[in-house]
């Protein structure tokens, strides 16, 4: 039989009300739902005898409703969702009169490693300390472990095995150096996790606050400086938590090495010049961190075939606009229109469109973030995801459209940025950087007719000055003229470009 998968267990005390064909389709939809049913009644009888006022076409159950998704303080609610969905399906009246989650949570076992003992000396003498020692550096295991408190775990390593081995006298525990210090008790597995992913969430929102403080001028700094403090303060006492006793020092010093690595990201390493983490740059880092965790998250909630349009359809645009962007390159036509030149006159290798077709495509890897964050919404049961929500498709198609403006926003920015830097190279005679197969490059431009002949288009040509050549374009060179903030277009057959290696400098006049 193949097991259903699920994430919680809650117990919800039905209320099912028709005839008695009705309770048995009721049973029917719970065993197709693979929520078993722990016990039923009649209504004001057995456990609700003077709870209920006794009806004879009502029914109870005890049914186990299995879902995925988080434990928090909505889970029992989302419970009751599925158990009204469910009736909404199946056109049964069916009331969820109380819900309880079954907390399963594992406790976390200390772990201890069994040795011999034949070999120890009398322990008053001193080299009975050394051979504990070596005892504590696993040089006498046996290879056996034993989970539990030190007393269970010393009697459950002498206990005997099945078949001939007897038990044995001659072994002791030590701990296993994988949890650390004896003294700390740690909480059970779920809770655990759970303080350990809030602490976490705490001081990335201080990393972020530490970054903007940087960024930011004026009274501003001062806002995020009082937020990061607030994150950091709540982070450390999460983390001063972790422990079940007797190990909030050590929590705390772990939330504080934690909290200093991720300012080490904010500010960069001393040393090792690697640069800091801007603002923008955790939000993208997020986004390629958080878009996969979210659409795992969807994907294995898929039950119905609006949850699977929910997801697919966005992939489905998503992988039509790249086979658009593989047609023309978006990026190199956001990038000439920043400069006032087309494609065409770029005229870039069909290789680097590629390329530029591949980070644009990149960026609508980011469109995927919208189902990703629905996908993260429906795991914690917030409200406005619930099965039969009327809301549900007006805050997904806007949720949406705020990723793809966003994602329009990326491309736009990559290419105005690129500009940016073009122009302020020629500004300032430095390097132009390269854009997707675009290299702009110092020329010198020595007219071969008379200055006053020549057939340019966007100012006056200077031969005097090196200019920023974009390259030729139907017979045209295309240069950069700093004094009009335009492309200066020249007739290749009326001038002799000159590549320059030291822009700063002055060209060279000849006669024309």
């Amino acid at each position: 039989m193949t097991r259903r998968r699920y994430d919680q267990r809650v117990l919800a005390l039905v209320e099912v009300r028709g005839e008695p064909r009705d309770f048995e389709q009721a049973k029917a939809e719970f065993a197709g739902q693979g929520w078993p049913v722990v016990d039923e009644f009649g209504r004001g009888e057995g456990p609700s005898a003077g709870v209920l006022s006794p009806d004879p076409r009502a029914r109870l159950f005890w049914v186990e409703v299995r879902l995925f998704g988080a434990r928090n303080e909505r889970t029992e609610r989302a419970a009751g969702w599925r158990v009204r969905g469910l009736a909404k399906t199946a056109v049964l009246e069916m009331y969820v009169r109380r819900t309880q989650l079954v907390d399963p949570d594992r406790e976390q076992l200390e772990e201890y490693r069994s040795h011999t003992t034949a070999h120890r000396p009398d322990p008053r003498r001193a080299v009975g300390r050394w051979v504990r020692a070596a005892e504590n550096s696993g040089w006498y295991d046996t290879g056996s472990i034993a989970l539990g408190t030190p007393s269970e775990a010393r009697r459950l390593a002498r206990m005997g095995l099945p078949g001939s081995a007897p038990a044995r006298a001659d072994l002791d525990v030590r701990m296993s150096p994988r949890r650390g210090r004896r003294a700390i008790e740690l909480r059970r597995e779920d809770d655990f996790m759970r303080r350990l992913a809030r602490m976490f969430g705490w001081l990335l929102g201080m990393t972020f606050a530490a970054g903007c403080f940087r960024e930011v001028e004026g009274h501003a700094r001062w806002l995020w400086l009082a937020v990061g403090c607030g994150c950091l303060a709540r982070g450390l006492f999460l983390a001063s938590g972790l422990a079940a006793s007797q190990g909030r020092l050590f929590g705390l010093a772990g939330g504080c090495l934690g909290a200093l690595a991720l300012l080490l990201f904010v500010y960069g390493v001393p040393g090792l010049g690697t640069g800091p983490w801007t603002p923008r740059l955790m939000l993208l880092d997020t986004a390629v961190v958080v878009t996969p965790v979210g659409i795992w998250l969807l994907v294995r909630q898929w039950t119905t075939w609006t949850e699977w349009l929910t997801a697919t359809v966005p992939l489905a645009v998503t992988m039509a606009a790249g086979l658009v962007v593989a047609s023309g390159s978006v990026l190199h036509g956001l990038y000439g229109d920043g400069l006032d030149l087309t494609p065409d006159e770029l005229d870039v290798p069909g290789l680097w469109q590629v390329v530029a077709g591949a980070k644009l495509v990149s960026y609508l890897g980011v469109g995927l973030l919208g189902p990703a964050l629905w996908g993260i919404a429906k795991h914690f049961h917030f409200a406005f995801t619930r099965p039969g929500e009327y809301l549900n498709v007006a805050v997904y198609v806007l949720l949406y459209v705020v990723v793809v403006a966003s994602l329009a926003s990326f491309a736009m920015d990559n290419a105005a940025k690129a500009v940016e830097r073009t122009k302020a190279a020629a500004e300032h005679r430095g390097q132009a950087p390269p854009y997707f197969g675009v290299q702009p490059e110092w020329v010198c431009v020595q007219p071969t007719v008379a200055v006053a002949e020549l057939n340019a288009e966007g100012g006056l040509l200077d031969p005097g000055r090196p200019y920023l050549f974009f390259g030729v374009a139907d017979d045209v060179a295309l240069l950069w003229n700093t004094d009009t903030d335009a492309p200066l277009k020249e007739r290749t057959d009326q001038v002799r470009l000159v590549p320059t290696r030291d822009p700063a400098r002055a060209c060279p006049r000849t006669g024309g």
